[in-house]
């Protein structure tokens, strides 16, 4: 793999972005449906999103294989990482250490949040209905709360972060000026896009989302 770091980085850098950006993006809007609109809209979302032709190869290609390559690598790019950003104490480099730690924090998040969601679908256990009661059962648990909310954030931080050193590697942006102005720019997707899912996730604590699921004792994310 070392002779060949080049092109697997750069095959690591367009999965983080496309497709597993717009992924994240679709997945913001979903879930924005229950601040929206509520239940209804958020169900309407989840339906939508289950009924585009070719679902399964969709999911596949499209999400399971870039999202398990994208990680995988990734933790093997912390493993040879040189976290010096107590010796060299400036912002880019912080940014360079978070996105490390960041990609591990959301690798483990967003296995935790298949197996409790897609995996039980596909288990049988719960269905696309009862996703916005589930949601609500882990809004209204303090704990989960908590790690939802920092999974939300490193998963949005890993993203916008990753988005800047995108554009610098794929020729993008070359001169300092034009970085300068990407990470401006990234670092606005980041608060934008985080807002608006840490809004889905209060919306998802009122009772309205309480609804009648049946023997839901997990603790999960949204879809």
């Amino acid at each position: 793999m070392k002779g060949n770091s080049y092109y697997w980085r750069k095959l690591h850098s367009l999965l983080g972005v496309i497709p597993l950006g717009g992924f994240i993006l679709v997945h913001l809007l979903i879930n924005f449906q229950s601040f929206e609109r509520g239940p209804e809209g958020f169900s309407n979302g989840v339906h939508l999103v289950n009924s585009l032709p070719l679902k399964p190869l969709l999911e596949i290609f499209g999400i399971y294989i870039p999202i398990l390559f994208h990680g995988v690598y990734g933790l093997y790019m912390a493993y040879q990482s040189n976290l010096n950003s107590g010796q060299y104490a400036y912002g880019r480099n912080w940014a360079f250490t978070l996105q490390r730690i960041t990609g591990v924090i959301t690798f483990i998040f967003v296995f935790w949040h298949f197996f409790n969601t897609r995996f039980q679908v596909y288990l049988g256990t719960i269905t696309h209905d009862d996703l916005g009661s589930t949601m609500h059962q882990i809004a209204t648990n303090p704990t989960y709360f908590v790690l939802y909310v920092i999974g939300v954030l490193s998963a949005v931080f890993h993203f916008s972060n990753g988005l800047w050193a995108f554009m610098i590697s794929w020729g993008i942006t070359i001169s300092p000026r034009a970085q300068k102005v990407s990470s401006k720019i990234c670092m606005g997707v980041f608060v934008l896009v985080s807002l608006l899912f840490l809004l889905s996730l209060i919306a998802f604590t009122g009772e309205e989302f309480k609804g009648a699921a049946i023997g839901i004792d997990l603790a999960v994310g949204s879809i």
